[in-house]
């Protein structure tokens, strides 16, 4: 489980960003991280994609309604759309429509994509949470880092200093053939292991702070300077019981949640898939016309007189009979006034109903069952790893606070064995030999007492992190 392994790792990104005086507090180190973490953004924009989904989702409520226009040459034998005859002729056409189609009935597919999309919305945003908390943690366990390597630093500039005054007065006391040269000696090669630590220290430093640049995406600032404000330091042991961590992680952890909603997603999609046995009842609607080249429309002018070739008799004289005809003149159509005079609608509903597809329902349904038991196994074996990894932080911080406690003692009882023998050696009592067992004592025990401290400090923080409460 990639997103539950807290690591003080690095990241490789850097802008320049600084903050002023070069003083920076754990709140603007944390903000600065999240501003500018490449994965917290893209984080976002998955949820943020989710979103457009799930908008989607609804809108497919909505009526669709779809325009036509189509204009075209024809040449050679076609149908004249006027008459339905066959002609040979070219040919201008034009059809155009509007046409609108609502779903009123689909097994309830398109609510139930809704539900889908709105459920995988809210896991991606739980997603993007757990990226910010995954963060977070890590700057604050690398804040604590940086200022636990410069009080471990400051240790040893403080035990450079006690030696340095021992190796000034040491030299005064050869120089008057008060002691041997030897005694001299083993406090300069002591000196010298103590610088050597110091510049192992200051390297350990600037790659603490190296790490924390890194995950806030800034340029490495060697000089930058941490406020140790606000920062809590316990020096008792942590509450909650390992179990009771467990159960507060099962409500509060992000990742949890995300399986949680990832599961109801998947359930969902099950539903969709069952859609597909049900019929599809739609109302829909077109309005629509036509324009052809040939149509015309005439106009009548005058009225004439014609012989039929038909005669009648009066009084014994054939007189011929006539017939009256009306005489038109002929003009094409105009565009517009063809659409208006050939415009038609058409209103009805469509049943579609599913008989035979491939068996694509069926199996649809089987991979929508597959997936939704995949999901519920990965949330159960979130939850797996999420307890083991409790158990283990726990175990590594009741180790921690054990240690603080016995090394809070020792320190203790080094100071004052130290200050018996600086005394001692002082007075020339003990030899040099002895004078640097009990001050090597005393500094390896108080820069193991000054990395414990801040390692149960880390500790307490990954079980606050499980918790949903280090933030």
């Amino acid at each position: 489980m990639r997103s539950l392994r807290i690591t003080f790792g690095f990241l490789f990104f850097s802008v320049n960003v600084f903050a002023q005086d070069n003083t920076f507090t754990l709140k603007q180190c944390i903000e600065t991280a999240l501003s500018n973490n490449i994965s917290v953004k893209q984080a976002s924009l998955r949820a943020d994609a989710a979103n457009v989904n799930l908008k989607q989702a609804k809108d497919n409520l909505l009526p669709s309604v779809n325009g036509s226009f189509n204009y075209g040459f024809q040449q050679g034998r076609s149908v004249n759309p006027l008459t339905n005859s066959y002609i040979n002729q070219q040919l201008n056409s034009s059809n155009v429509g509007l046409n609108g189609n609502f779903t009123l009935f689909n097994g309830m597919r398109l609510q139930n994509i809704i539900k889908q999309n709105r459920f995988a919305y809210d896991a991606a945003r739980m997603d993007e949470q757990q990226e910010k908390d995954n963060l977070r943690l890590n700057v604050i366990l690398a804040y604590l880092q940086v200022l636990s390597n410069e009080d471990v630093l400051a240790i040893g500039k403080e035990q450079v200093e006690v030696t340095k005054k021992q190796v000034d007065r040491m030299a005064i006391l050869v120089k008057e053939g008060a002691v041997g040269n030897y005694q001299l000696s083993d406090l300069k090669g002591q000196l010298a292991n103590e610088e050597i630590a110091n510049i192992n220290a200051e390297n350990n430093l600037q790659q603490s702070k190296l790490a924390l640049c890194q995950l806030m995406n800034i340029k490495y600032n060697s000089g930058m300077k941490l406020e140790k404000s606000g920062i809590e330091m316990l020096v008792s042991k942590y509450a909650e019981s390992s179990e009771e961590v467990y159960l507060a992680a099962l409500k509060n952890f992000a990742l949890i949640k995300a399986n949680d909603l990832k599961i109801k997603s998947t359930d969902k999609a099950v539903k969709v898939a069952k859609a597909g046995f049900y019929p599809t009842v739609s109302f829909n609607a077109n309005l629509g016309s036509d324009y052809s080249s040939l149509a015309q429309t005439l106009t009548p002018t005058n009225i004439v007189e014609s012989s039929t070739g038909e005669y009648v008799i009066i009084n014994g004289n054939q007189n011929p009979v006539l017939q009256q005809q009306q005489n038109y003149t002929s003009a094409k159509t105009a565009y517009f006034r063809q659409l208006n005079n050939n415009l038609g609608t058409f209103v009805g509903i469509n049943i579609r109903v599913p008989l035979f597809n491939g068996f694509q329902t069926k199996n649809n349904i089987r991979l929508s069952k597959i997936n939704l038991a995949n999901a519920k196994l990965e949330s159960d074996n979130t939850k797996l790893q999420l307890r083991q990894n409790i158990e283990q932080a726990w175990l590594d911080m009741n180790s921690s606070f054990e240690k603080y406690k016995a090394l809070t003692g020792q320190v203790a009882d080094f100071k004052e064995s130290f200050r018996a023998a600086e005394v001692r050696f002082n007075t020339g009592v003990i030899n040099s030999t002895e004078y640097l067992i009990s001050k090597n004592n005393l500094d390896r025990a108080s820069t193991n007492l000054a990395q414990a401290k801040y390692e149960y400090s880390f500790r307490t923080k990954i079980l606050d992190y499980y918790k949903g409460t280090v933030f």
